[in-house]
């Protein structure tokens, strides 16, 4: 039984795929979240806009770890070097931690945002917690960003025989 067989770069392509599409999907759903949040927002107080931008800037900050993610993987995918099913596995725990926590924390970051964006029209006060638990929001990607890159380190380790 070969330990590199063809089928084996398919799995980490799979890895590319996963980290980009689901984390930009956390990412679009948190921008999409906390921007009908800020256009109810604009109607009333149009000066707070720009303060409450920053749900919208940190969810756009999860697609970019999914992008990472992907390029590193989609670096060491290379046809004319021999590819291990083991690497193939790994780049697609990697790519699934990465996407799978870019869902969470975009779900979160959209949450948290729409509704302290609405709060924030009625007491400023809100702002400094809505920055508090958005970062903590952020973290979870920033967790499966940290874990892909630990497990992209291993890959490197599989060679073929």
């Amino acid at each position: 039984m070969s330990v590199c067989p063809p089928y084996a770069p398919f799995f980490g392509f799979a890895g590319v795929a996963s980290s980009m599409i689901l984390s930009t999907v956390g990412a679009a759903f948190g921008t999409s979240k906390a921007g009908i949040g800020i256009a109810g927002l604009g109607h009333f107080r149009p000066e707070l806009i720009m303060k409450s931008l920053i749900p919208v800037v940190m969810s756009g900050i999860i697609a970019v770890y999914g992008l990472v993610v992907s390029v590193l993987i989609a670096g060491r995918l290379d046809p004319t070097q021999d590819y291990s099913l083991y690497a193939g596995f790994v780049h697609l725990g990697a790519g699934l931690a990465c996407g799978s926590t870019g869902i969470a924390a975009g779900y979160a970051i959209g949450i948290v945002g729409d509704s302290c964006v609405r709060a924030y029209v009625r007491e400023s006060k809100v702002f400094v917690a809505m920055v508090l638990i958005l970062i903590f929001a952020e973290v979870l990607g920033l967790y499966g960003l940290i874990v892909a890159l630990i497990m992209n380190t291993k890959a490197s380790d599989a060679l073929c025989s």
